[in-house]
């Protein structure tokens, strides 16, 4: 069905035209009609009343049952995609009954896709949006749909995203009789690259856009991720044990969490942090609070940047110091899943490659080619979104494992350069934030509501000064810190605890004079 031909439907009641001031019911008889409907591209297989408290996810064990209990009733539509003859995308549209907010948020999916995100949808419900998400055009979590299906790629790559979101407010309009006045998307890591692909190919989608922890570059950050794990098994003995990243992670603080003139466990800015693993080398044998020589070498690569050979240009930036705690994912005794995936099963179309045999010189261009921008959202220019009013929030955890903190921060000094900074500071904001790893999760606060920071700016044109991120220990509230829009850092006004917020300001490091 294409939805957008579906507006002649006959809604339960409609909207006053200024303001959404009065919010719908629906009734079950309008949703389920959604389901009479079909057309060439999208099909609904599904269209009915969800009553409050009875969704359970397939497949979501007991803590997304628990869940499911605060769900107010909504229509649940089920679509069908398919732009191309190799495409089956599906995606779910989730409408409350009643006290819709006049909005639509759409969310994102993590590395590979593969599931409709149930969570997301129920988090947007609550808050009164009329909410969509996509399985990317399969089922699964690693890559292997993508061998001999290019148009599968595509979906995954940006078209599914694309289309659920047109169908998906389509939907909206079918159904109330009005379209959303705002639209939003939020996305984490795979998420945040479609964020990103979003604003710079689709600008019209959508009016506001959280990218979180983007992998807008995954094919170049592969090179970087494959090869701490390179490193960490050019032999058995350059294999860092998990035991000893306390101790990394230490002498990292050691070093590095003093230089913004306050000692509290998180490094603010690790750009300014000049650390070598050497300080931590074994006097004599080995032990658990040291490294060898060998350990060493794997976790200086770690750190580094890596090179293309051929042209001297930086691939990818290395992790940062203090993400140590986290080096699991990447450095553990498999490599990363996620860009394993991509050069087995879309580069080298190979299931049984192994990464050991990854060589930069050889098959980087390679990659590249495969990718073909169907992956990777690296364009500089946002002219089209910002000019029509979009907002774009960028966060990054500075001991993020997945993919370097320092990607994020390119990016958006490349934004300010291509565009000017006049443009983007009016529009874009990124947010680093010290001590949380990838997309959550870490030593340092990393609790924040960046939709609501979204809503306030693109609603009510206040611009964020500083978001209030909380870290929360057994359910309760620990530590409280400003987030600071790059390139300042929270700085401490020298009184009060340094567990609250109020006692830090935002501003900008100023150089020492030598």
């Amino acid at each position: 069905m294409r939805m957008a031909a579906l507006t002649g439907l006959v809604c339960a009641v409609l909207f006053r035209a200024a303001g959404y001031a009065e919010s719908p019911s629906v009734s079950a008889a309008a949703c389920e009609r959604l389901a009479r409907f079909s057309a060439p591209s999208t099909t609904v297989v599904l269209a009915q009343v969800v009553a409050a408290g009875t969704f359970i996810p397939p497949g979501g064990g007991a803590t997304a049952a628990r869940g499911a209990t605060s769900l107010p009733a909504f229509c649940r539509v089920a679509l069908r995609i398919a732009p191309s003859s190799d495409s089956d995308i599906r995606s779910e549209i989730w409408l409350p009954v009643s006290g819709w907010n006049g909005k639509f948020l759409q969310a994102g999916n993590g590395a590979w896709g593969g599931s409709i995100q149930y969570g997301a949808l129920g988090d947007a419900l609550r808050r009164g949006y009329a909410a969509a998400s996509t399985d990317t055009g399969h089922v699964g979590t690693d890559a292997s749909f993508a061998m001999g299906h290019p148009e599968k790629l595509i979906d995954f790559g940006y078209r599914s995203v694309h289309e659920t979101a047109a169908q998906g407010k389509a939907t909206v309009a079918t159904l109330y009789g009005v379209r959303p006045r705002l639209s939003y998307f939020n996305g984490c890591s795979g998420g945040g690259r479609m964020s990103f692909m979003e604003a710079q190919r689709f600008p019209d989608d959508f009016d506001g856009i959280i990218a979180g922890a983007p992998g807008y570059n995954r094919t170049d950050v592969a090179f970087q991720t494959l090869g701490m794990a390179q490193a960490t098994h050019v032999s058995p003995e350059s294999f860092i044990p998990a035991s000893k990243y306390p101790a990394l992670h230490q002498a990292a603080l050691d070093k590095c969490d003093a230089l913004d003139g306050l000692k509290d466990d998180l490094v603010a800015d690790p750009t300014k942090c000049q650390f070598d693993p050497a300080v931590l080398e074994c006097k004599s044998g080995d032990g658990p609070g040291c490294l060898t020589k060998t350990q060493v070498v794997a976790a200086r690569r770690i750190y580094a940047p890596v090179i293309d050979p051929k042209t001297g240009r930086q691939i990818s930036s290395g992790l940062e110091p203090g993400s140590e705690l986290q080096w699991g994912s990447v450095a553990g005794n498999e490599p990363h899943s996620m860009y394993n995936d991509l050069l087995r099963f879309v580069v080298m179309k190979d299931r049984n490659w192994d990464f050991r045999t990854l060589d930069v010189s050889r098959q980087l261009e390679l990659a590249r080619r495969a990718d073909n921008g169907v992956l990777s959202a690296t364009s500089l220019e946002l002219t089209p979104f910002v000019s029509r009013g979009g907002k774009l929030l960028i966060y990054h955890g500075w001991a993020d494992q997945n993919i370097p903190p320092q990607e994020s921060v390119n990016y958006y000094k490349g934004l300010v350069k291509t565009m000017g900074m006049e443009k983007v500071g009016d529009a874009i904001r990124l947010f680093m934030v010290p001590g949380m790893g990838h997309c959550g999760g870490g030593d340092g606060p990393n609790e924040f509501d960046m939709l609501a920071v979204l809503e306030h700016w693109r609603e009510d044109g206040k611009a964020p000064s500083e978001i209030l991120a909380s870290q929360v220990n057994g359910g309760h509230v620990s530590r409280t810190r400003p987030l600071c829009p790059y390139p300042q850092i929270a700085k401490y006004k020298g009184a009060g605890s340094i567990d609250r917020a109020e006692n830090f300001v935002c501003r900008a490091e100023i150089p020492k004079l030598r």
